[in-house]
């Protein structure tokens, strides 16, 4: 009989090629610009810039699927968190 393995991984992002989705659409756009490039410029220099620049695009993009924070500047929680009301009057004495 066949044994099947839990799925456990239910929360994690769905992965082609190693890339999330948007980022694996962004590569197949990247392919399909490329080829009109190469189908419309028949020369054999373009072909070869073309396939350097789509091989350094998915190593650059499976390295920033594989730490997405690098593109993070602000903080994950503000420093305060209140339910206060935010106003303009000052109670304070002069």
């Amino acid at each position: 009989m066949k044994q099947f393995e839990v799925y456990k991984n239910i929360r994690k992002r769905a992965v082609i090629f190693g890339l999330p989705i948007t980022l694996f659409a962004l590569m197949i756009v990247s392919i399909v610009g490329s080829l009109l490039i190469i189908i419309f410029s028949l020369s054999f220099k373009m072909i070869l810039i073309v396939l350097v620049f789509n091989a350094a695009l998915y190593i650059l993009l499976t390295r920033i699927s594989a730490n997405p924070n690098l593109f993070q500047f602000s903080k994950a929680f503000p420093k305060i968190i209140s339910n206060k009301r935010h106003s303009n009057f000052d109670y304070e004495q002069d």
